[in-house]
């Protein structure tokens, strides 16, 4: 069963470590616990991973952030990316190919995928319902540490 794992991209980016950064890699852009934690928990359990930015929409390991940004879905602002433009994404990632989906998120971004159809046939959301980033990291390092998945 191959696997795709959708990661949160999260508020501390290298920029707010490296001012001076130039545009980066994905991979490289964010810094955060959590984001960090949902990385290490795809690239144990599933075959690759993207983000998930209110910005830039989808994003894999090796695309291009060129600078420093803070944008959260909901806040309803014009450089918020559009549904539109997030099964477009899916669709030219060809995220539909994976049998299934980890989405590594709680429910802030349950709707946005939800709005947009989904990524596979099967989604899973093994984050929904903790008490917030806390539970969620603790359930993240309980995993990794145990090469259980969740």
């Amino acid at each position: 069963m191959r696997t795709i794992a959708v990661l949160p991209c999260g508020k501390r980016k290298i920029w707010d470590k490296s001012i001076d950064t130039g545009p980066s890699k994905v991979e490289d852009v964010y810094i955060g616990t959590l984001h960090l934690l949902t990385r290490q928990y795809a690239e144990l359990f599933a075959d690759d991973w993207v983000i998930l930015s209110a910005k830039h929409g989808f994003r894999s390991r090796n695309e291009i952030i060129n600078n420093n940004y803070d944008l959260t879905f909901g806040m309803r602002h014009p450089c918020e990316v559009t549904e539109e433009v997030l099964k477009r994404q899916r669709d030219r990632k060809e995220m539909g190919k994976y049998d299934r989906a980890i989405i590594l998120t709680g429910k802030k971004h349950q709707h946005v995928i939800t709005s947009i159809g989904g990524i596979t046939k099967d989604d899973h959301y093994p984050l929904l319902g903790t008490k917030g980033i806390g539970e969620m990291q603790q359930r993240l390092k309980q995993a990794i540490e145990t090469n259980e998945p969740i």
